[in-house]
């Protein structure tokens, strides 16, 4: 008999949001980004074909009705994607995962290192409240840390780089934000997924994340506990010269301004990304 599905028992509705909740935006034709509440998922695939698009990300707990509209806006009544490819597994990623799979009836694909935290094997160290930088991160012990378990319904990802219903793309492993996180890249135009590797708005400032004001920013702080790992993998990134990014959290970023702010990013990490205190800060800044 197959196991249920089951969210760790802290998973709830977390009452935050920002102006851009609801709206989405077209960052290539085959790609769209689409923000629920303070995070964003994004649609991959060319409008109206029903069964050829892959949905990155599962957004906030409960949001799995906003989801499926915005689906089947996009891609017609009724479609139902290839796959779900999870940047990583946390709260705000996976919040509406077992309603979507239920709903699609089709598998998950993560890191192999994320599977755990999928299965209801390990749990999530503790978010860090005292990283500073605004009312998100003190309110980060309410959120949700529990591990989820989706049994046999997350599978790891291609060995060989290749995203499942992706043709063009592959996976990046990112880690220092959770130990198997992901990004996700196309040679062809140079599109980025980033998941949470960095962001376009500090994440931990409830007024930033309320009005979305961008500017680049590694991962959120208070989830982060390895930050030499994170510096690595924002470096691995930059590397690309991406043409365009799509975040966990912000405003997509493309042309000139995204290499620009990148490249700062990698050059001043330990100033701009790294908290000054915190129980997850190591030797990045010694």
């Amino acid at each position: 008999m197959e196991k249920e599905m089951a969210y760790g028992t802290d998973y709830k509705y977390i009452p935050a949001t920002s102006i851009e909740s609801g709206r989405g935006h077209e960052v290539a034709s085959d790609i769209f980004c689409q923000t629920i509440q303070i995070v964003n998922i994004c649609f991959v695939g060319h409008p109206n074909h029903q069964d050829k698009w892959v949905l990155v990300d599962a957004g906030m707990p409960k949001s799995a009705d906003d989801i499926i509209s915005a689906a089947e806006e996009r891609f017609g009544r009724k479609s139902r994607p290839q796959a779900i490819v999870l940047t990583h597994g946390h709260f705000d990623h996976v919040g509406a995962i077992i309603e979507l799979i239920n709903h699609w009836k089709v598998p998950v694909y993560a890191h192999e290192l994320e599977l755990p935290y999928l299965t209801g094997k390990l749990e999530y160290p503790e978010p860090d409240p005292s990283v500073g930088g605004g009312l998100v991160a003190r309110m980060s012990p309410i959120f949700p840390n529990e591990p989820i378990d989706l049994g046999n319904h997350a599978k790891q990802l291609p060995s060989d780089g290749s995203v499942p219903g992706m043709p063009g793309w592959h996976w990046i492993h990112t880690p220092g934000h959770t130990p198997g996180h992901i990004s996700l890249f196309r040679e062809g135009d140079r599109s980025l997924i980033a998941g949470d590797a960095f962001v376009t708005v500090k994440q931990e400032s409830l007024y930033k994340v309320i009005t979305q004001e961008q500017e680049i920013s590694g991962p959120p702080k208070y989830f982060t506990t390895d930050w030499q790992a994170a510096k690595e993998s924002v470096a691995k990134l930059e590397a690309l010269m991406p043409s365009a990014a799509v975040t966990g959290h912000g405003m997509p970023m493309e042309g000139q301004i995204l290499l620009d702010s990148l490249q700062q990013l990698v050059s001043e990490f330990d100033r701009i990304a790294v908290p000054d205190h915190g129980i997850y800060v190591d030797e990045v800044k010694h």
